[in-house]
């Protein structure tokens, strides 16, 4: 069990890794080689330029401007001062509503934690119900869980005051989240009045659509829809199994890249011809001209696009039954999406259209009942996922014990021994652990999202990060108090009758909030300050850069930014809300930490939805509602 000292210790650690994190970020984000990683939002957007080629080579690469270093914290206030009309215009509705959820985070809890400090941790602090404890049933403590409401006595009349500050507390979340609530719905309401008009808007797609021997799935579309709903229907686009177009696409794409390079180096190189093979990887074969070559190359391929899109035209078997149905009027719209077609509930399947770039085409033709059984199959999935995961969170709980340690691996005995390193153990090592255990889930969830049919990349992030605040709260949560508490009070189980085990469980409950302070430090203090280096774009981006880029196009393609990880970083939030709102009345101690998340992640995320990451897609602040 944590004590005062271990939570010290894992703080300090967290503190200095945070810190670490941002002057490498600061150093990194001022080298010109790196502009385009940290700034790639405003170089798609036309906003930014590459650095000046003139000076010397070194300048090019390195930023030899040593006042520079001296505001490396410069990016918070920069990060903090573009205005939110100008933020939703810039990063989109659902990034700015996703910041303001950072926000709400602190208006909630900063009067909840100074009422609680105020009036609970002395309540709390003033007993001795824990020493008494750990004298007559073998409880395990330590001196921070008194400020705890274990350290009550049983019947005591203090317990009134956790009572009152428990509705107090939840009378103020109710109303901040409702005033948070108006403001977002008045912000989605002006939003979209002042936004230009949008085909998806106006369409919704339909799907399942029967099958009919005297008429095609584009005749039978029109045909229903001219009867159903003749006043407003506009137009319809049938889907397509282009699957083989869009390869070809993608290669001609591919060749017109290089024929873009070769006359590039043509033009540098004062009319001398550029000579390539057309072997393995270019190492030998027949030398051709390059330039003709691909030309040749794109012009043949073209025919075949031609010739392949016409087949996917006119090709029965090529037509899915499914279609996106636009309308004249929002209204319409709105009603078809939300309205049930025929008798029938599984044909005529209507919802809103994805934008474009959000529609995820591979789940479009599932049918009605595939898409029935898919959903079960991942149910059952998921509930064994959930149920098998509580082993390693068990072992993570051994973790946060030195007997479970030794106990685990007995080699380390003489090293936990060690008083600083008993202290970095225990407030330290099982919030790692449980971390690293959490690492592959959001993929595993998001592939069990795409196989459970969604048409939309959004819906599936939706899905994803429903399924992942779940297994935080059975296994993060849930499990966690109730094995860590049972590994820590292993010895009074064993000393006690079976009638006070209960008890004793609700004596060590409050006190696992240790193990949740450990874990916020290394997942919401250096965890986000760690995101913030993003490093997986900024070494894919120097991969691509030294490998692979080619032209200015490649070079922009080798940026990519992406988004927002809403399936991850949304049931993050409603974990950390979760822990705020238990722990508030009975460890108050817990707030402080929670707070400073908040406020770290607020920042750090402004910055980077400001600088870096892409609107989301269907960004009409949507996602508020999930």
């Amino acid at each position: 069990m944590a004590t005062l000292q271990d939570i010290g210790v894992s703080a300090g650690i967290n503190i200095l890794s945070a810190f670490v994190f941002f002057i490498i970020f600061a150093i990194l984000r001022l080298q010109p080689f790196n502009d385009r990683v940290y700034f790639s939002k405003w170089y798609l957007k036309g906003l930014r330029s590459s650095p000046a080629r003139g000076g010397a080579f070194a300048q090019r690469f390195v930023n030899l401007d040593f006042r520079s270093y001296m505001r490396f914290l410069n990016w918070m206030p920069e990060a903090l001062k573009m205005p939110e009309p100008e933020l939703i215009d810039h990063a989109g509705l659902d990034s700015v509503v996703y910041l303001r959820i950072y926000w709400l985070g602190l208006k909630i809890f900063a009067p909840i934690a100074v009422l609680a400090w105020a009036v609970l941790v002395p309540v709390n602090w003033t007993n001795n119900t824990l020493e008494m404890a750990k004298q007559l049933r073998n409880v395990t403590s330590s001196d921070i869980d008194k400020l705890s409401v274990s350290n009550i006595p049983e019947y005591s009349m203090r317990f009134w005051t956790h009572i009152v500050m428990a509705y107090a507390f939840t009378i103020w979340t109710c109303y901040v989240l409702m005033k948070e609530y108006e403001t977002i719905a008045n912000m989605r309401l002006q939003f979209v009045a002042s936004e230009a008009r949008r085909p998806d808007q106006f369409t919704v797609l339909v799907r399942n659509v029967p099958p009919d021997a005297d008429e095609s799935v584009s005749e039978l579309v029109e045909h229903f829809f001219l009867v159903n709903h003749p006043d407003h229907y506009l137009t319809h686009q049938v889907v397509c199994n282009a699957n083989k177009l869009a390869d070809l696409v993608k290669k001609k794409k591919k060749l017109q890249n290089w024929l873009d390079y070769y006359q590039l180096k043509y033009a540098r190189k004062n009319s001398q011809r550029i000579m390539v093979k057309l072997g393995f990887l270019g190492l030998w074969g027949q030398k051709v001209d390059a330039i003709e070559h691909y030309i040749a190359e794109i012009d043949k391929i073209s025919k075949e696009i031609s010739k392949e899109r016409e087949e996917v035209v006119n090709d029965p078997k090529s037509i899915m039954p499914a279609a996106f149905v636009s309308f004249k009027t929002r209204w319409a719209a709105a009603v078809c999406a939300q309205t049930q077609q025929t008798r029938n509930p599984t044909q005529w399947l209507t919802e809103w259209a994805p934008e474009p770039r959000d529609v995820f085409w591979s789940n479009l033709a599932i049918p009605y009942v595939s898409l029935t059984v898919r959903r079960l199959i991942m149910h059952v999935a998921f509930f064994f996922l959930t149920f098998f995961f509580i082993i390693p969170i068990a072992f993570v709980q051994s973790l946060a014990t030195i007997e479970g340690i030794v106990k685990v691996a007995p080699f380390l005995k003489v090293i936990v021994e060690d008083k600083f390193m008993k202290s970095v153990i225990q407030g330290f090592l099982p919030g790692i652990a449980l971390k690293i255990f959490l690492a592959f889930l959001p993929s595993i969830l998001m592939v069990m999202s795409k196989f459970e049919g969604f048409t939309s990349i959004s819906s599936l992030e939706r899905r994803a990060a429903f399924r992942y605040y779940i297994f935080n709260l059975v296994n993060v949560f849930l499990a966690s108090v109730i094995t860590g508490a049972a590994f820590e009070q292993l010895n009074s189980f064993l000393n006690q009758s079976p009638n006070q085990i209960p008890k004793t469980i609700g004596v060590a409950i409050p006190m696992k909030a240790t193990f949740f302070i450990t874990y916020i430090m290394v997942d919401g203090w250096a965890g986000v300050a760690g995101e913030i280096l993003m490093l997986k774009p900024l070494i894919m981006f120097h991969l691509k850069n030294a490998f692979l880029v080619k032209t200015e196009k490649d070079r922009e393609e080798a940026m990519d930014p992406g988004s927002i990880g809403f399936n991850t970083g949304e049931p993050r939030i409603q974990l950390y809300f979760l822990l705020g709102l238990v722990y508030a009345p009975v460890t108050p101690m817990l707030l402080p930490f929670i707070l400073v998340f908040f406020a770290l992640a607020y920042i750090v995320y402004r910055h980077q939805v400001s600088f870096f990451f892409l609107p989301q897609l269907g960004g009409i602040g949507s996602k508020a509602d999930s």
